[in-house]
């Protein structure tokens, strides 16, 4: 499940853009309920992207805004209630690793979900269902390589 955040520079910490993808991880994982699967935990990654700040625009006119855009497939975070709780957690989080002064008004999160079959690891294609199953079935298993071998 990538994350992307984009970031103009200056807006994040030094320590925060390391931080910002393993606290968003932790993060979903968290909302998720599924901090202690660690199947689950391998197949979220993601990017950081520093912009020059003049590249950064939000209602047409420069302006500082941080945006994470997480990707998922349809099954996950499926209630509005699950989609709310992220979008909390990613702003508190982002929030803990701004600059002095950063507001908050400008950390922006959005979610997008693939439909089943348009989510893919290693080359194959999965159903929301198949996903599942394939995590279930390697827990059982114990194993502990890639979720997708």
């Amino acid at each position: 499940m990538p994350i992307t955040v984009t970031a103009p520079r200056g807006a994040l910490t030094t320590a925060g853009e390391r931080e910002v993808l393993p606290r968003l991880t932790a993060d979903l994982a968290r909302v998720s309920g599924l901090s202690d699967n660690p199947r689950f935990v391998e197949m979220i990654g993601g990017t950081v992207h520093v912009l020059d700040p003049e590249n950064v625009y939000a209602g047409g006119a420069n302006r500082p805004v941080v945006m994470v855009e997480l990707k998922l497939p349809n099954i996950g975070l499926g209630s509005i209630e699950a989609r709310a709780a992220f979008i909390a957690a990613a702003t508190d989080t982002v929030a803990a690793l701004t600059t002095d002064g950063y507001r908050r008004d400008d950390i922006w999160v959005n979610i997008l979900n693939a439909p089943d079959g348009a989510w893919g690891i290693a080359g194959h294609a999965y159903t929301g269902a198949a996903l599942v199953e394939r995590i279930q079935l390697q827990e059982e298993r114990g194993m502990t390589s890639s979720v997708m071998e």
